[in-house]
């Protein structure tokens, strides 16, 4: 019954990323292994399911009606599975979560409890700048910035709100005049900054009502906010940041914090979930350990 399950989740996995290696990972287990489960489940059905080419696999005709099938149906199964767990007094099995890199950090120390807490827990925690649909890729939660939430999910607010932070080295300073407003922002200076989608961030200011954007239009543009800070510690320019990612080095004076009275408190992160009839227990107990955290804060 394991094995027959496996090979389902196996099926439905590749359908969804569209890659062997992708799905290998989403599931924990080798491309070799993966490939022979799905061989096996093939040999057993006496049809293909994939049409594979040294650069590309997609769904058969019968793979595809097969998954439509057997998509709703591994579901229920799945509730029906939980349901039985929820009995538990004791949590166990794995739970996963798709977050933000930032969100990743906030929730890390809640995880860490968790799992001192329920020693047969698994956390299997993902961060990654794309907004997914944690639902068709078996994710069990999702942490994201309040505003980014999908409305179909229900939420529960994460921690406090955050802010933004414009900052610079004081080398660049020594050299440069300091923008006093968005306007003033040297625009040739500043980090570009790339999102998932491939769009580049117009940096959001606020004060008073009024808002801005601006497009930055340096010569160095990144992906990865961990590189953009090296870059404005080493006086490349201006860098737009979320606050704590940037907060020791304004505390220690390696970076200078500008234009704060346009950068006002945003929605805090807040995980999220899809309604569940049947909540596993250890489900349950990560969702009551996020309310006790919200209740000291």
């Amino acid at each position: 019954m394991d094995a027959g399950l496996k090979g389902l989740e196996a099926v439905l996995a590749v359908a969804r990323r569209g890659s062997f290696r992708a799905a290998a990972l989403d599931l924990g287990m080798s491309t070799t292994a993966l490939s022979h489960t799905i061989g096996r489940l093939e040999a057993g059905l006496g049809v293909r399911l994939f049409n594979r080419t040294t650069r590309s696999v997609a769904l058969s005709d019968a793979g595809r009606d097969f998954v439509e099938r057997v998509g709703p149906a591994l579901a229920e199964i799945r509730g029906a599975m939980e349901g039985a767990r929820s009995q538990r007094e004791t949590p166990t099995g794995l739970l996963r979560i798709n977050a933000s890199v930032q969100a990743g950090r906030e929730i890390a120390p809640l995880v860490l409890a968790f799992l001192r807490r329920y020693p047969d827990m698994q956390v299997d925690l993902v961060t990654e700048g794309r907004l997914v649909d944690i639902v068709a890729e078996g994710f069990d939660l999702g942490i994201r910035p309040a505003d980014l939430v999908p409305r179909d999910m229900i939420a529960l607010p994460l921690g406090s709100p955050q802010r933004y932070a414009v900052v610079a080295a004081p080398v660049w300073l020594a050299a440069h005049t300091a923008p006093m407003t968005p306007g003033d922002l040297p625009a040739e200076h500043c980090i570009r900054v790339r999102l998932p989608n491939g769009a580049l961030f117009r940096w959001p200011f606020e004060r008073d009502g009024e808002q801005v954007l601006v497009d930055a239009r340096g010569r160095l543009t990144l992906d990865e906010a961990a590189i953009a800070r090296a870059a404005v510690l080493d006086g490349a320019g201006i860098g737009f940041f979320i606050e704590q990612d940037v907060a020791e080095d304004i505390a220690a004076g390696r970076l200078i914090r500008l234009l704060a009275d346009w950068t006002p408190p945003r929605p805090g992160f807040s995980l999220y979930y899809p309604g569940r009839r049947n909540p596993s227990a250890g489900f349950a107990a990560f969702l009551a350990m996020v309310r006790e955290r919200a209740g000291r804060l």
